[in-house]
């Protein structure tokens, strides 16, 4: 197989688990272990917003191919990076052709993701489950489960529309703390505070910032201060936007 295929092969491998949220070693060791099974060798260099990839053949050097892929969007989806370690694992033991490769790829990238109802209610749960977490009752819980799985349906639409993802986080907060406040105000027995954690916490970061953390573990320290200001500008989006909710309630009220 040429060069140029197996990095084909590689890169796309790469840009799947990026995409997915994995962490740039693993980034890294999979492009590494593709070429590796094809006979290629090969230098890497991943940071969250792009691949660059240059390798030759064992056996003839001056074959050098480079490519570079540009990430601009990523997202969260642990199966997608199960999927592509079994693929490269599978590699390791009897290699494939081109095509069969790549058809195996892109059928992993527009692999079907959980349905909009499932997602939906993973947002619910998981703020019900928060709410009663922070000591809050069960209606508390079940309260910013409402609201989580709102903001979560507001969230999806301006997706779509294509708006910054920081944009998306502030507005997202900002009506979650007009609701939590407003249902506060009329319900006495509500409890706002773990119903406020519960109906935000679908926004915070927690991926972001572990990787972060993994990757100064591993070395990468580029990528690491990438991941870990990205996150810090997301958590101060989700603040501005629930803190500014909080200041018109207050002074409304």
């Amino acid at each position: 197989m040429e060069v140029r295929e197996v990095l084909n092969i590689a890169i796309l491998s790469g840009e799947i688990l990026l995409t997915s949220g994995s962490e740039i070693y693993r980034v890294e060791d999979t492009i590494d272990r593709i070429c590796w099974a094809y006979d290629i060798k090969c230098e890497s260099f991943v940071t969250p917003s792009g691949i660059f990839v240059s390798g030759w053949a064992l056996n003839n050097a001056n074959e050098s191919v480079s490519l570079i892929k540009r990430i601009r969007n990523r997202t969260i989806n642990l199966h997608n990076i199960e999927m592509i370690n079994t693929f490269s694992r599978n590699l390791q033991n009897k290699t494939m052709p081109y095509d069969e490769a790549m058809k195996i790829l892109k059928s992993i990238e527009i692999a079907p993701y959980f349905s909009f109802i499932k997602r939906l209610l993973a947002a619910g749960v998981t703020a019900f489950a928060y709410a009663v977490l922070f000591k809050g009752t069960f209606i508390d819980g079940a309260f910013a489960a409402a609201i989580s799985m709102f903001i979560y349906l507001v969230l999806e639409k301006m997706k779509k529309a294509d708006f910054s993802q920081y944009f998306r986080n502030f507005l997202c907060s900002f009506i979650a703390g007009l609701i939590s406040v407003c249902a506060a105000k009329f319900i006495d027995f509500l409890n706002i505070n773990p119903i406020i954690v519960g109906s935000i916490m679908i926004l915070v970061p927690g991926l972001a910032i572990t990787n972060g953390i993994r990757d100064a573990l591993h070395g990468d320290i580029l990528s690491s201060q990438s991941r870990v200001v990205e996150a810090l500008i997301i958590v101060t989006s989700i603040g501005v936007g629930m803190g500014l909710a909080l200041l018109l309630m207050k002074i409304w009220m």
